[in-house]
């Protein structure tokens, strides 16, 4: 059950319901995104995904992103960003940022970035990467590479809120123009 496809297929299958359409299997979700296990194991069960509580514990142990989390006592489990379920609230406490924070993007949406700045879309914040690495390799998946530099110290001088995910991703709700720096042909972001 624990083959890389079997994990693979559950963590995808996590994501859609953790963190956008819970209602699909009949889940419900509490106020800080928080699912029972059993139910979900009986739910996803239900809707022909197999899965197990050690299969949670390796997806949620393993992730190199580390997209979700179980609870100390390991009765519920929730993704740590990326929501667009708007009644979410992940319970995150103002943090102050680095002085610059890093978003990776392909190259078809720097148009819209540079009209309108960086907006969640369909999500509830903002994602933005405390490194260049994390960035990139998200950037990448979606086309060709642009790294953007935030100027997020600037932006928290000037009352933007700034949250740390418990998997160290940082969340703002926007990224007006003006704190954006858009990088060179090479990819390699401007200070």
């Amino acid at each position: 059950m624990n083959s890389p496809n079997n994990l693979e297929r559950c963590s995808k299958f996590l994501s859609l319901i953790l963190r956008h359409e819970p209602h699909k299997i009949g889940l419900v979700l509490d106020g800080n995104g928080w699912a029972d296990v059993d139910r979900l194991l009986q739910q996803a069960a239900a809707h022909g995904v197999a899965s197990s509580r050690a299969l949670l514990q390796t997806i949620v142990s393993s992730s190199d992103k580390q997209r979700f989390a179980l609870s100390d006592d390991g009765q519920r489990i929730r993704a740590n960003q990326g929501h667009s379920i708007a009644s979410v609230d992940l319970d995150l406490g103002p943090s102050a940022p680095p002085r610059l924070l890093y978003h990776g993007t392909a190259s078809r949406f720097i148009d819209p970035i540079r009209a309108s700045g960086l907006i969640p879309g369909s999500r509830n914040h903002v994602h933005l990467s405390a490194d260049l690495a994390t960035a990139s390799k998200v950037g990448s998946r979606h086309g060709k590479l642009v790294l953007l530099t935030v100027r997020a110290g600037d932006m928290a001088e000037n009352g933007h809120a700034f949250y740390v995910s418990q998997n160290g991703v940082w969340l703002t709700a926007a990224v007006p123009v003006a704190y954006l720096i858009f990088s060179d042909t090479d990819r390699r972001p401007l200070e």
